[in-house]
Parts: C-alpha cells; structure tokens; sequence
C-alpha cells in the first residue's frame, strides 16, 4: 500500500494549490477526489492547481482519478491544471494524451529532462 499526504494552499486571489506528495494509485486516489470535491462543495476557488513534482508515480487509476477532478472542476465553472510533473507523471499524461487538457507543457523544460551520459546521442 502506497502512502500519499495533500496539502492545500489559497493564494488569496481565489487561486487553490493541491500538493500531493507521494505515489497516486488504486489505494489512495479517492484522496485526490475528496480534496478537490471539498473545494468545490463550499466556495469554488477560480483555479485549481495540482502541483505534481513530488508525484513519483501514477497508475492508470490515478489517471482516472485526475481525470474525475478536472471534470468536477469544470462542471463547477473551474479551471484545474497540473503543474511541474515529474518526468514520468509528465511522460504518462503525454502517452495518455491528456496534456492538453491539463494545461501542461507538451515538452518539459531543459532542468527537468533527464541527461544523456557523454557519447549518447553525440
């Protein structure tokens, strides 16, 4: 059983960011809808945002379950984005083709591809 903790943060300009840290699977992504359907239920913030860089691992649950959340969010007027994935967060949502629904970059950025060693693609 994997563990997963969230914390979630209000900027003060409607704006809401999740931070789950830890692996989201079969076990534990019901914890991802609750925190967004609370959100939602009292007063819908403007914007989500799942910040995903400590996210090591998701399963095609926790996809599912990502999924889940954007459509609740947009069925409540807001937007939900994931932002900073990790390489393979990033990597499942691009083969999922689900990138573009989340807002996120096709490709990541330079600091967060993995280097090639010396004399590797040269």
């Amino acid at each position: 059983m994997s563990t997963l903790s969230i914390t979630t943060r209000s900027d003060g300009s409607g704006a809401v960011q999740i931070h789950p840290v830890g692996e989201i699977d079969s076990d534990n992504c019901h914890q991802l809808r609750e925190q967004v359907s609370a959100l939602l239920a009292v007063e819908p913030p403007s914007l989500i945002t799942l910040d995903m860089s400590l996210v090591p691992f998701i399963d095609s649950v926790g996809v599912g379950a990502l999924v889940a959340c954007y459509h609740a969010a947009k069925a409540s007027g807001v937007r939900l984005v994931v932002s900073n994935p990790t390489t393979y967060v990033h990597r499942i949502l691009y083969i999922s083709g689900l990138l573009g629904l989340f807002g996120s970059p096709a490709r990541l950025p330079e600091r967060s591809r993995p280097r090639q060693p010396a004399g590797i693609g040269e």
